[in-house]
């Protein structure tokens, strides 16, 4: 019943999202008719083309339309691109989210030991060094990074050419290999942050009598810390990496301008600044059903690792 309630919270959700996109596109200054024939159109022709288009019908019927029509997998045409928006972004998306999953699974191999090893060293020299990188780390956008990393492993070290994206199509460990730069500026702040977090919950945890209590049992360091502390002091990760996730999404758009990935972000961009509505609605409705579908799995994973929730 709990999990049927969640869905259906989710799909709540996902309508009142749409509605939002919708609504806000609609006040955006600017005519798709005009950006389309320009501003020496004369004024039938501006006329014909948004009956065409369908934007001279009512604000209601042009949202309850396409609102069908997506729930359907029809995402309509782009005004600008003159070709289906499932085309157009089909060949983008799975670019712009293999970006996100490498950059979710660094941060998940680099924050999580980390996190796990100044615990267990806390007040340590290395544990206050780590800790200072930590901060310098959380405070440098990805963006910024970006620039670093090409400069200094790119420009002068040479272990990859900038620019020099390979397409999955002509070579899979390529693509892969040139998005791993990329994915550790996307990376780094959040698995910073991840280590902190993780961190200072071990250390909540190891002041508790359940500690002192599995010491007193004979167990040793490593079986108190990895046997009992450490499956409860990741659950408030779990949330973090949900919320992570969504963040890597946003923060890929501006990471593969910086490294010329064709994801979505050119698309999106230009289709913005054309007002070009189908292409727009669509990649940011995608990128919201799975920022949305992830919190709902953070959720039921909660529910899975502490039972307890789900009888409150």
């Amino acid at each position: 019943m709990r999990s049927l309630r969640k869905i259906g919270s989710m799909l709540i959700t996902l309508v009142a999202v749409s509605l939002v996109l919708f609504v806000s596109f609609q006040l955006i200054p600017g005519d798709p008719a005009t950006r389309i024939l320009g501003t020496g159109a004369t004024p039938e022709r501006l006329h014909a083309l948004r009956e065409e288009l369908g934007l001279n019908l009512p604000f209601p019927v042009r949202y309850v339309r396409w609102l069908g029509a997506f729930l359907t997998g029809d995402f309509g045409a782009s005004y600008v691109y003159k070709q289906p928006v499932t085309a157009l972004l089909g060949a983008k998306i799975p670019i712009t989210f293999a970006l996100a999953a490498m950059s979710f699974a660094l941060v998940c191999a680099i924050g999580f030991p980390v996190g796990i090893y100044t615990a267990k060293y806390a007040g340590s020299a290395l544990d206050r060094i780590v800790m200072v990188l930590n901060q310098v780390i959380m405070s440098v956008p990805p963006f910024f990074s970006g620039i670093l990393i090409s400069w200094v492993f790119g420009m002068i070290l040479h272990l990859f050419a900038p620019g020099g994206y390979v397409s999955p199509e002509r070579s899979v460990a390529g693509f892969l290999g040139y998005l791993v730069f990329p994915a550790i500026a996307i990376a780094l702040p959040r698995a910073a942050q991840l280590a902190k977090l993780l961190r200072g919950s071990i250390l909540e945890e190891a002041g508790k009598d359940y500690t002192r209590t599995a010491y007193s049992r004979g167990n040793d360091t490593n079986g108190v810390l990895f046997g009992h502390i450490l499956p409860n002091a990741v659950l408030p990760t779990i949330t973090f990496l949900g919320m992570s996730l969504a963040n890597m999404l946003a923060g890929s758009l501006v990471v593969e301008r910086v490294f010329s990935i064709p994801g979505i972000s050119n698309v999106l961009l230009t289709s913005i600044g054309n007002r070009d509505y189908p292409v727009v609605l669509a990649a940011v409705m995608w990128i919201a059903t799975v920022i949305i579908v992830v919190n709902f799995v953070v959720d039921i994973l909660y529910q899975v690792l502490d039972p307890r929730i789900g009888r409150e």
